[in-house]
């Protein structure tokens, strides 16, 4: 038996989170005209305390049998009550009996001590109960090919992806045939299409752009893959389209920094400074076009499919054969052409130099200005190969929005890796 001031705190919690629920219920329908109300505020308040007390004993006799009595007479009562109602007024929903049981079982764990986790799924409960109009209204919204697309997705992400086995496919170069990673980066550009058409769909054509923020945080190479490829199908979103590129290439910086500065404080002290500009340079471009789409006005906003996995797959493709192409020719160079060996690694991906330069330069294995320049370097080429996938992949729009924001941050990071 717990002490009596623990009793107390756990007996209150089940009233507070009971009397929650209720007058979540009972605000629900006072709002809607002519509905009897099933349970209110007092009723849940006494039935998750009910849960609580009934726990306890059971725990006093060591006997289950009170709990799962009580929460059974509960659910009869709960269910003749319901018939009864649903017969006088053709009613089907039971989303009140439910939060019915729930109470009385969250009393129980209250009892139980797991207050937080009762907490936590007493206030779920109430929000989801909350909700109702606002889901209502966005499953009345949802398209079947928008379903299908959210599926698609969750297959390829949930089903496919951790069956793959992660690990290289045999000898150099071709340990870098990893199935998991090349999957990994068709769910990154199927997810991030997804992502830009759902924050389409909720604030605009501002959706797009934040989704490539929110993008560029975890690939931009995906971003900028998913939206070339969008660009193809639907022209009219170019500017979006190029807008939510540059910001995620802008981003990518940011990411170095914060890699470097993590791994290596002093390096971080030399690359700090080149970095940043060639950020602050995407940064004004971003800007500029924000300035220039709202003086000129937006056009219409027009969606198709938001998930194109055959294009993705394609793409993914694409990431492979650059991944094989720049481990073949490092092995080549090897660690004597430091600097051509991060050229060539960085048109696959800056993040795996810039971790493995600055964990070397930390160990005294390679000079701090050789290590500041290859994260230079392999920065320009990841944005050379990124501004390539555009310019050969992309729409003429897309293409010629993106082009000056490519030419000026490519031409300050070149211009500090030499000036290094």
């Amino acid at each position: 038996m717990p002490p009596a001031f623990d009793l107390f705190l756990r007996f209150g919690t089940a009233l507070a989170i009971g009397f929650l629920i209720g007058l979540q219920r009972e605000f629900a329908h006072s709002s809607a005209q002519g509905e009897s109300i099933t349970a209110g505020e007092r009723t849940t308040s006494l039935l998750s305390l009910g849960g609580a007390v009934s726990a306890m004993l059971s725990d006093l006799y060591n006997s289950p049998v009170i709990l799962i009595g009580f929460l059974a007479i509960t659910g009869i009562f709960t269910a003749i009550g319901y018939f009864s109602d649903s017969w006088k007024r053709e009613r089907i929903g039971i989303t009140s009996e439910i939060a019915i049981l729930i109470s009385v079982m969250i009393g129980a764990l209250c009892y139980k001590g797991e207050l937080t986790l009762a907490v936590a799924l007493g206030i779920a409960t109430t929000v989801i109960l909350s909700l109702k109009v606002h889901t209502d209204r966005f499953v009345r919204a949802l398209t079947r090919e928008e379903l299908f697309a959210a599926l698609q997705l969750a297959v390829i992400s949930a089903i496919v992806l951790p069956v793959l086995p992660n690990q290289g496919m045999g000898d150099p170069p071709f340990d870098v045939l990893n199935p998991f990673n090349a999957w990994l980066m068709v769910v990154f550009i199927s997810g991030i299409n997804f992502l830009g058409y759902v924050f389409a769909r909720v604030v605009g054509q501002q959706g797009i752009e934040l989704s490539g923020f929110v993008g560029g945080l975890v690939s931009s190479t995906a971003v900028t893959l998913g939206f070339t490829e969008r660009s193809k199908r639907e022209p009219g979103l170019a500017r979006s389209f190029a807008f939510a590129i540059i910001i995620a290439w802008t981003v990518m910086f940011a990411r170095v920094l914060v890699e470097v500065r993590v791994l290596n404080r002093e390096l971080f002290g030399i690359v700090w400074l080149p970095v940043t500009l060639s950020g602050v340079a995407g940064l004004v471009y971003v800007a500029f076009l924000y300035l220039r789409r709202h003086s000129s006005g937006q056009g219409n906003l027009k969606l198709t499919n938001p998930l194109d996995l055959r294009s993705a797959i394609r793409f993914g493709l694409l990431f492979v054969v650059i991944l094989l192409v720049s481990r073949t020719a490092q092995l080549y160079f090897g660690e004597t052409g430091i600097l051509i060996s991060s050229l060539i690694s960085g048109l696959a991906d800056v993040d795996a130099i810039t971790l493995s330069v600055s964990e070397l330069s930390r160990n005294g294995g390679l000079d701090l200005k050789i290590a500041s320049q290859a994260i230079l370097f392999a920065a320009a080429a990841n944005t050379i190969a990124k501004g390539g996938m555009v310019l050969l992949g992309g729409d003429r729009q897309l293409r010629r929005v993106v082009f000056p924001g490519l030419a000026a941050m490519l031409a300050v990071i070149l211009t500090s890796a030499f000036l290094i």
